[in-house]
């Protein structure tokens, strides 16, 4: 399996074009992760692409990640990307064993966050957050009330991060692909604070 290979997955089950950004934006923290981690780059970041192909099919916890399962190992998906998969949420009862699936439960949802705090910024860029902005909007509850703050520290403490060095990491991999996911500013080009 290939990047290639996983994008077509992606296509052929997710409409949602902010579903798929989501899915690219995990991607890239997940490539950002490989890179630091001294990891095999493109599994991290196929991992990160594939996350959530089944979730307009299997759109509830009962049935995803778990019946997309079968569907990846038909598409020959290594095992280790599809066990990091079903881990990547705590209602799987699936145990993350290996770095990649922490990794994956640790960039996953706090993409989402970044990219609500992206999208209320006046810029519209991500080129111009700081992880000062995103401590602000984490102690607000009605920001974003569906993260689940609480999941996210855990999750970076299972990876074994700090969390505000993590969403600076997620912010730097995310930036790498601002254009590509809507958020370089309504100009295209955002600046940098």
């Amino acid at each position: 399996m290939n990047r290639d290979q996983a994008l077509e997955i992606v296509r052929q089950y997710i409409q949602s074009e902010n579903l798929v950004n989501h899915m690219l934006a995990t991607e890239a923290a997940m490539g950002y992760y490989a890179v630091l981690l001294q990891q095999d780059v493109e599994q991290w970041k196929i991992t990160g692409l594939l996350h959530d192909f089944d979730w307009e099919i299997h759109p509830d916890a009962d049935s995803h990640p778990s019946q997309g399962a079968p569907i990846l190992r038909e598409f020959g998906v290594d095992e280790e990307i599809i066990q990091a998969i079903l881990g990547h949420g705590s209602h799987t009862g699936v145990p993350r064993t290996t770095l990649l699936a922490k990794a994956l439960y640790a960039c996953d949802e706090i993409t989402g966050l970044i990219t609500a705090c992206v999208l209320v910024r006046p810029s519209k860029s991500i080129n111009d957050l700081e992880v000062s902005s995103v401590k602000k909007k984490w102690k607000n509850f009605n920001f974003a009330a569906g993260a689940n703050r609480y999941e996210m520290e855990a999750a970076a403490a299972e990876f074994g991060v700090d969390l505000w060095e993590h969403v600076g990491n997620i912010i730097a991999s995310m930036r790498s692909i601002a254009g590509q996911i809507g958020l370089a500013g309504e100009n295209g080009s955002g600046t940098i604070a």
